[in-house]
């Protein structure tokens, strides 16, 4: 993990050990958003981690879908041809 993904992990950890217990289990995707953070920021770093992880909680309101929702594999410039 990128030192950004690190710092920008830090939130994520601390929403987890703090918040997470209290707010309870009810995220409509599976992974929970968390999970997704973390793994996002581990996958892609911290840009692109941080931005697909906005993305994703935007997606999560009432009116949203909701399912399985994995973090998009890391694409390299000869894939995208």
């Amino acid at each position: 993990m990128s030192p950004l993904a690190h710092i920008a992990a830090l939130p994520v950890r601390a929403y987890r050990l703090i918040f997470s217990p209290w707010v309870g289990f009810n995220c409509r995707y599976q992974p929970t958003c968390s999970a997704y953070a973390l793994e996002a920021l581990e996958k892609h770093g911290g840009l692109k981690g941080t931005w697909l992880t906005i993305r994703r909680i935007g997606r999560c309101h009432p009116l949203g879908s909701s399912g399985y929702d994995p973090v998009p594999p890391k694409t390299t410039p000869s894939e995208k041809d």
